[in-house]
């Protein structure tokens, strides 16, 4: 994010975000609430400010563990993360809870629901949880949560846990923020090797079968030697070997400490070989050409001549009348931009 123009910002606007700062760094959920919350803003007023907000905080960054969740619907992923995130306030770190989650664009109700069923971590005073509005996108979520990891890390949360719903492109972007991505799965749901994506097992650094309790459990070590079998095949080539895959209860607290510990061993051997660090550049750089590519399509949407003629060209490609590829030459060409074909 390129830094604001500070005499853009007026002096009480100055003083209410040192303040923020100030409130973040001192672990106040309240103010770091409603730094997110500006964060989060698209106005361009709140965009300058989040922008100082972050460069003032900026220095007390990149000290967490950034570890993402994700899960199919039903697996049992808000009691993991209440059970799993109290495991770790129990060993003293302080948890951060990120909720990315793409269906709350039409409706909002599902990230929400998880705050109210995370009981434990809902009143733990070490935890944290923020469920945020999608913005209209994916991608906008995506870049705010970004954001949000950081002043989480400024306000001295040291596991920052980025939760995603589904299977689809929320998981390749959220893999695409934290330091380990975790993926829990179901047994006895139909064939669980059909039931991922290969896109997925790719990007896994760890994968868990959950609810692996009861009469369920046989088939959820079935479901583990299956995903672990699929997995060499899949990473045979590589250097660094196949992504670990354990089973748990999140409703009993089975094998959560087995996940912890194979965490730990999957950051050492990050920081040992050095591709901790190197994964964390890589990110930055995918992130810097992803805010360049949402300010570039704002920045097209708000040209005048683009506005005005948008929705006729849109009618046209609805109505077949025009083809999807000329409309996009003459939007770009109203924005003063050659085609690679010219």
């Amino acid at each position: 994010m390129p830094p604001a123009d500070p005499t853009s910002i007026n002096r009480e606007e100055a003083t209410d975000i040192a303040g923020l700062a100030e409130g973040v760094r001192r672990g106040d959920k309240t103010m770091l609430g409603r730094a997110i919350t500006r964060i989060e803003s698209i106005r361009s007023d709140h965009r300058d400010e989040a922008r100082i907000l972050l460069a003032r905080l900026l220095p007390y960054t990149g000290k967490s563990l950034r570890i993402g969740i994700s899960g199919v619907p039903g697996v049992g992923k808000s009691t993991f993360i209440d059970r799993f995130g109290s495991l770790l306030t129990a060993d003293g770190h302080r948890v951060a809870v990120l909720a990315v989650d793409p269906s709350s664009r039409v409706s909002g109700g599902s990230i929400l629901g998880d705050k109210t069923r995370m009981e434990k971590l809902s009143s733990d005073p070490a935890a944290f949880i923020r469920p945020s509005p999608s913005a209209g996108s994916l991608g906008g979520v995506t870049r705010r949560t970004r954001e949000t990891i950081l002043l989480a890390e400024a306000a001295g949360y040291d596991v920052i846990l980025v939760e995603t719903v589904g299977v689809g492109q929320s998981e390749t972007q959220v893999a695409d923020m934290v330091d380990v991505f975790m993926v829990l799965m179901l047994a006895g749901a139909g064939d669980e090797l059909q039931g991922i994506k290969k896109g997925i097992l790719e990007i896994a650094d760890l994968i868990a079968v959950n609810k692996a309790d009861g009469e369920n459990r046989p088939s959820a070590e079935r479901a583990r030697a299956e995903y672990e079998q699929a997995l060499h095949y899949l990473h045979s080539a590589d250097s660094i070997g196949s992504p670990p895959v354990l089973t748990c209860s999140a409703m009993n607290g089975d094998g959560l400490s087995d996940i912890r510990d194979a965490i730990r061993r999957l950051q050492q051997n990050m920081n040992e070989s050095g591709d901790f660090e190197k994964r964390r550049r890589r990110q930055n750089l995918r992130w810097m050409w992803a805010d360049i590519e949402s300010e570039l399509l704002a920045a097209l949407k708000r040209d005048p001549s683009v506005a005005k003629r948008l929705p006729r060209l849109e009618k046209d490609v609805l109505d077949g009348c025009l083809h999807p590829s000329d409309a996009a030459r003459s939007v770009l060409d109203m924005f003063g931009v050659k085609t690679t074909s010219e």
